[in-house]
Protein backbone atom coordinates (compact mmCIF):
# COMPACT_ATOMS: atom_id res chain seq x y z
CA UNK A 1 0.00 0.00 0.00
CA UNK A 2 1.25 3.25 -0.87
CA UNK A 3 2.50 5.93 1.84
CA UNK A 4 2.57 9.47 1.92
CA UNK A 5 4.60 12.27 4.25
CA UNK A 6 3.23 15.67 4.46
CA UNK A 7 5.01 18.22 6.21
CA UNK A 8 4.16 21.48 6.56
CA UNK A 9 6.26 24.35 7.91
CA UNK A 10 4.75 27.94 6.88
CA UNK A 11 3.79 30.01 10.13
CA UNK A 12 0.97 31.88 8.44
CA UNK A 13 -1.53 29.47 9.08
CA UNK A 14 -4.68 29.96 6.37
CA UNK A 15 -2.61 32.48 4.85
CA UNK A 16 -0.01 30.13 3.65
CA UNK A 17 0.62 29.68 0.09
CA UNK A 18 2.91 26.54 0.34
CA UNK A 19 0.21 25.22 2.77
CA UNK A 20 -2.34 25.56 -0.09
CA UNK A 21 0.13 24.30 -2.36
CA UNK A 22 0.71 21.10 -0.17
CA UNK A 23 -2.64 20.56 0.15
CA UNK A 24 -3.27 20.25 -3.29
CA UNK A 25 -0.69 17.87 -3.70
CA UNK A 26 -2.17 15.82 -1.25
CA UNK A 27 -5.60 15.74 -2.72
CA UNK A 28 -4.26 14.55 -5.91
CA UNK A 29 -1.64 11.81 -4.39
CA UNK A 30 -5.09 10.30 -2.85
CA UNK A 31 -7.05 10.69 -6.22
CA UNK A 32 -4.17 8.45 -7.56
CA UNK A 33 -3.59 6.45 -4.83
CA UNK A 34 -7.08 6.21 -3.01
CA UNK A 35 -6.02 3.03 -1.03
CA UNK A 36 -2.96 5.08 -0.15
CA UNK A 37 -1.91 6.72 3.60
CA UNK A 38 -1.03 9.91 4.66
CA UNK A 39 1.26 10.58 8.05
CA UNK A 40 1.04 14.14 8.73
CA UNK A 41 3.86 16.53 10.81
CA UNK A 42 2.95 20.16 10.93
CA UNK A 43 6.59 21.73 11.53
CA UNK A 44 5.19 25.20 11.72
CA UNK A 45 2.41 24.42 14.54
CA UNK A 46 4.74 21.86 16.09
CA UNK A 47 8.54 22.71 15.50
CA UNK A 48 10.92 20.20 16.89
CA UNK A 49 13.76 20.74 19.37
CA UNK A 50 16.91 22.32 17.93
CA UNK A 51 19.76 20.07 18.58
CA UNK A 52 21.61 22.05 21.84
CA UNK A 53 24.71 20.84 24.10
CA UNK A 54 22.50 18.59 26.46
CA UNK A 55 21.20 16.22 23.73
CA UNK A 56 22.72 17.05 20.08
CA UNK A 57 25.82 14.95 20.44
CA UNK A 58 23.81 11.98 20.71
CA UNK A 59 24.43 11.74 17.15
CA UNK A 60 28.36 11.45 17.96
CA UNK A 61 28.10 8.80 20.74
CA UNK A 62 27.16 5.22 21.31
CA UNK A 63 23.86 4.73 21.94
CA UNK A 64 24.85 2.80 25.31
CA UNK A 65 27.10 5.98 26.48
CA UNK A 66 23.84 8.09 26.10
CA UNK A 67 23.27 11.04 28.68
CA UNK A 68 19.05 10.68 29.59
CA UNK A 69 18.87 14.02 27.13
CA UNK A 70 21.01 12.54 24.37
CA UNK A 71 18.61 9.29 24.50
CA UNK A 72 15.52 11.74 24.19
CA UNK A 73 16.87 13.37 21.23
CA UNK A 74 17.64 10.09 19.55
CA UNK A 75 14.80 8.61 19.59
CA UNK A 76 13.02 11.70 18.23
CA UNK A 77 15.54 11.30 15.35
CA UNK A 78 14.54 7.47 14.65
CA UNK A 79 11.06 8.98 14.52
CA UNK A 80 11.82 11.33 12.08
CA UNK A 81 13.77 8.89 9.56
CA UNK A 82 11.17 6.17 10.12
CA UNK A 83 8.87 8.18 8.84
CA UNK A 84 10.98 9.12 5.61
CA UNK A 85 11.69 5.41 5.29
CA UNK A 86 8.42 4.62 5.66
CA UNK A 87 6.98 6.87 2.88
CA UNK A 88 6.99 6.01 -0.91
CA UNK A 89 6.38 10.03 -1.54
CA UNK A 90 7.34 12.90 0.57
CA UNK A 91 5.55 16.57 -0.01
CA UNK A 92 7.23 19.29 1.86
CA UNK A 93 6.22 22.82 2.19
CA UNK A 94 9.04 25.26 1.91
CA UNK A 95 8.48 29.07 2.49
CA UNK A 96 10.93 31.56 2.09
CA UNK A 97 11.84 32.90 5.38
CA UNK A 98 14.45 36.14 5.41
CA UNK A 99 16.17 34.86 2.29
CA UNK A 100 16.37 31.34 3.61
CA UNK A 101 14.83 28.08 4.79
CA UNK A 102 12.23 28.23 8.17
CA UNK A 103 14.43 27.45 11.18
CA UNK A 104 12.19 24.49 11.80
CA UNK A 105 12.86 22.90 8.26
CA UNK A 106 16.48 23.23 9.27
CA UNK A 107 16.07 21.38 12.19
CA UNK A 108 14.34 18.38 10.68
CA UNK A 109 16.78 18.35 8.49
CA UNK A 110 19.18 18.17 10.93
CA UNK A 111 17.70 15.37 12.76
CA UNK A 112 17.79 12.75 9.60
CA UNK A 113 21.50 13.79 9.41
CA UNK A 114 21.83 10.14 11.53
CA UNK A 115 24.45 7.78 10.90
CA UNK A 116 23.10 4.35 10.89
CA UNK A 117 19.93 5.30 9.93
CA UNK A 118 19.83 7.44 7.05
CA UNK A 119 23.30 7.34 5.42
CA UNK A 120 25.88 4.47 6.30
CA UNK A 121 28.59 5.69 8.44
CA UNK A 122 31.19 2.87 6.95
CA UNK A 123 30.48 4.02 3.41
CA UNK A 124 28.76 7.03 3.11
CA UNK A 125 26.19 5.78 1.18
CA UNK A 126 22.32 7.36 1.81
CA UNK A 127 19.94 5.07 3.28
CA UNK A 128 16.51 7.16 2.15
CA UNK A 129 17.31 7.24 -1.33
CA UNK A 130 14.63 5.77 -4.00
CA UNK A 131 11.39 7.89 -3.11
CA UNK A 132 9.87 10.69 -4.05
CA UNK A 133 10.61 13.89 -2.56
CA UNK A 134 8.69 16.77 -3.75
CA UNK A 135 8.99 19.98 -2.30
CA UNK A 136 6.43 23.03 -2.78
CA UNK A 137 8.24 26.21 -2.64
CA UNK A 138 6.40 30.12 -2.08
CA UNK A 139 8.63 33.16 -2.32
CA UNK A 140 7.42 36.27 -1.38
CA UNK A 141 9.43 38.43 -4.15
CA UNK A 142 11.13 37.18 -7.34
CA UNK A 143 14.64 35.92 -7.41
CA UNK A 144 14.87 34.86 -10.83
CA UNK A 145 17.62 35.31 -13.16
CA UNK A 146 17.56 39.63 -14.12
CA UNK A 147 15.66 40.57 -11.22
CA UNK A 148 17.07 42.65 -8.28
CA UNK A 149 17.58 39.93 -5.57
CA UNK A 150 18.57 37.30 -8.31
CA UNK A 151 20.36 34.83 -6.15
CA UNK A 152 19.04 35.56 -2.87
CA UNK A 153 17.08 32.84 -2.55
CA UNK A 154 19.31 30.33 -0.20
CA UNK A 155 16.20 27.63 0.90
CA UNK A 156 15.81 25.98 -2.72
CA UNK A 157 20.12 25.58 -3.40
CA UNK A 158 20.29 24.59 0.51
CA UNK A 159 18.20 21.71 0.42
CA UNK A 160 19.51 19.35 -1.55
CA UNK A 161 23.29 19.87 -0.30
CA UNK A 162 21.79 19.55 3.37
CA UNK A 163 20.10 16.00 2.55
CA UNK A 164 22.62 14.87 0.22
CA UNK A 165 23.99 12.45 2.88
CA UNK A 166 20.84 11.00 3.25
CA UNK A 167 20.22 9.96 -0.07
CA UNK A 168 16.75 12.23 -0.86
CA UNK A 169 16.73 14.07 -3.79
CA UNK A 170 14.20 17.29 -3.85
CA UNK A 171 12.24 17.79 -7.13
CA UNK A 172 11.29 21.82 -6.24
CA UNK A 173 7.85 23.33 -7.46
CA UNK A 174 7.27 27.01 -6.76
CA UNK A 175 5.40 29.92 -6.50
CA UNK A 176 6.93 33.60 -6.73
CA UNK A 177 5.76 36.98 -5.89
CA UNK A 178 3.19 35.53 -3.28
CA UNK A 179 3.48 39.13 -1.57
CA UNK A 180 2.20 40.85 -4.32
CA UNK A 181 -1.62 40.60 -3.70
CA UNK A 182 -1.16 42.07 -0.14
CA UNK A 183 1.48 44.68 -0.79
CA UNK A 184 -0.04 47.65 -2.12
CA UNK A 185 4.06 48.33 -3.30
CA UNK A 186 4.01 45.34 -5.53
CA UNK A 187 0.54 45.52 -6.99
CA UNK A 188 1.78 45.81 -10.35
CA UNK A 189 3.48 42.18 -10.17
CA UNK A 190 -0.28 40.66 -9.17
CA UNK A 191 -0.36 39.17 -13.00
CA UNK A 192 3.71 37.62 -12.36
CA UNK A 193 2.22 36.25 -9.03
CA UNK A 194 -1.02 34.70 -10.65
CA UNK A 195 0.72 32.92 -13.23
CA UNK A 196 3.47 31.50 -11.52
CA UNK A 197 0.92 30.33 -8.99
CA UNK A 198 -1.17 28.74 -11.91
CA UNK A 199 2.15 27.29 -13.44
CA UNK A 200 2.65 25.89 -9.88
CA UNK A 201 -0.72 24.63 -9.68
CA UNK A 202 -0.68 23.06 -12.66
CA UNK A 203 2.75 21.17 -12.14
CA UNK A 204 1.24 19.44 -9.16
CA UNK A 205 -1.74 18.37 -10.76
CA UNK A 206 0.46 16.71 -13.30
CA UNK A 207 2.34 14.60 -10.91
CA UNK A 208 0.76 11.72 -10.15
CA UNK A 209 -1.62 11.78 -13.61
CA UNK A 210 -1.71 8.64 -14.80
CA UNK A 211 -0.05 7.84 -18.37
CA UNK A 212 -2.69 6.74 -21.13
CA UNK A 213 -1.73 3.40 -22.69
CA UNK A 214 0.54 3.47 -25.79
CA UNK A 215 1.29 7.02 -24.62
Amino acid sequence: MAHLLHIDSSITGERSVSRRLTARAVAAWRAAHPDGTVTYRDLGQDPLPHLDTAGGLARMVPPDQHTPEQSASWRLTEELVAEVAQADTVVLGLPLYNYGAPSSVKTWVDHLIAPGLAFDPATGAGLLGGREFVVLGSRGGGYGEGTPRAGWDHSEPWLPHGLSRTGLEPRFISAELTLAPVNPAMAELIPLHEASLAAAERAIDELWTPVAAGV
